[in-house]
């Protein structure tokens, strides 16, 4: 296991869950992914226009190690009927366990339940107070009610499970408040809301009611500096964890925003799937054991989202590599040096 420890902090690496498949046990274009109790992972597949039929939600089981990672079910479909998307963004849960997912090119929520049966569709295209407008970020808060990221108008919006509009704020820019195609969200225990500002590089911290608190990160390619930040998580002590989608890596805030540390991706093993198409081919074993290194398999490559648990399970949209990384905040670690 390798671990990493900063200011009484502790990072283990667990392992990573996934391989790039269409359909069954495998992933296609990672967007997002959403966390329900018993370690139970909703990951939303984006694939392309050469594979639409590798566009679903895929239900699997998180574990604690490789060996656990298990297909429970998978559903939706590239379309524009029901229970189809055409350009799906993000996933969340509602406190059902039903999966709301975000369609930015149909401008509309779809929602299915937790045994992935199509319930209802709904959204209106535009501009207006409750209209959607490229909707990106899904994020519910502890009253069950949706907030929605319109990317193309850089509006944050909040519905009730069923849509219905309930307020509403931004405009595009790069002040206080403003934002530039904003991508995901999430809201932390005090309700405070927190958006991933993608083109102005930082992420920006609101009240319920949308003023202003802080901004998380700058522009730049050093240590807690953004690039194309694109998704954003907070735990249960407020330590806020930001994805870089262009620079390829994941960073932790402490909740006053400095920065904490660094993730750049450490799948030294396969996972449980991908084991199994490698070591099911000699001519890959051998073509594999030729490379010098394979630390670029390791890393991330374009993560696309970011969540965290209730067991402090870190689980990051791999999106490139078609794959979750998973990572473990320690519980009770205390350094040494702070051990005073």
């Amino acid at each position: 296991m390798l671990t990493q420890t900063v200011s009484g902090r502790a990072y283990t690496y667990s392992h990573c869950i996934g391989r790039l498949a269409q359909g069954g046990t495998g992933l296609r274009f990672v967007m997002d992914v959403a966390l329900a109790p018993g370690g139970i992972a909703y990951v939303l597949n984006r694939s392309t226009d050469i594979y639409p039929h590798g566009t679903r939600v895929t239900k699997l089981s998180l574990g604690g190690q490789a060996l656990e990672e298990e297909l429970i079910l998978e559903f939706g479909r590239g379309g524009s009927g029901d229970g189809e998307f055409q350009r799906p963004a993000s996933v969340a849960l509602d406190q059902s366990e039903n999966a709301y997912v975000s369609d930015e090119w149909l401008n509309q929520i779809v929602v299915f339940d937790k045994e992935g049966n199509f319930l209802k569709k709904w959204g209106v295209s535009g501009d207006g107070d409750g209209k959607l407008n490229r909707p990106w970020g899904l994020a519910f808060d502890g009253e069950d009610n949706l907030w929605v990221v319109n990317g193309g108008n850089s509006r944050i919006q909040r519905f009730t499970k069923d849509g219905k509009f309930l307020t509403g704020w931004g405009a595009e820019g790069s002040g206080e408040g403003q934002f530039k195609i904003p991508w995901g969200i999430t809201i932390d225990k005090a309700g405070d809301v927190y958006v991933a500002d993608w083109r102005n590089g930082r992420v920006q911290k609101f009240t319920p009611e949308g003023s202003y608190l802080m901004a998380f990160g700058s522009q730049g390619s050093g240590n807690g500096e953004l690039n194309r930040p694109s998704g954003v998580a907070v735990d249960d002590e407020g330590d806020v964890y930001v994805s870089d989608w262009a620079a390829s890596r994941v960073y932790a805030y402490r909740p006053d925003g400095t920065y904490l540390a660094t993730f750049l991706g450490d799948a030294h093993q396969l996972s449980k799937w991908g084991a199994q198409t490698v070591y099911s081919n000699p001519d890959t074993v051998k073509a594999r054991n030729r490379v010098k290194t394979l630390e670029p398999e390791q890393r991330l490559c374009y993560p696309a989202a970011i969540e965290i648990n209730d067991d402090r399970q870190i689980v990051i949209a791999d999106q490139q590599r078609n794959r979750l990384q998973v990572y473990v905040k320690e519980k009770d670690y205390v350094d040494p040096q702070f051990n005073l």
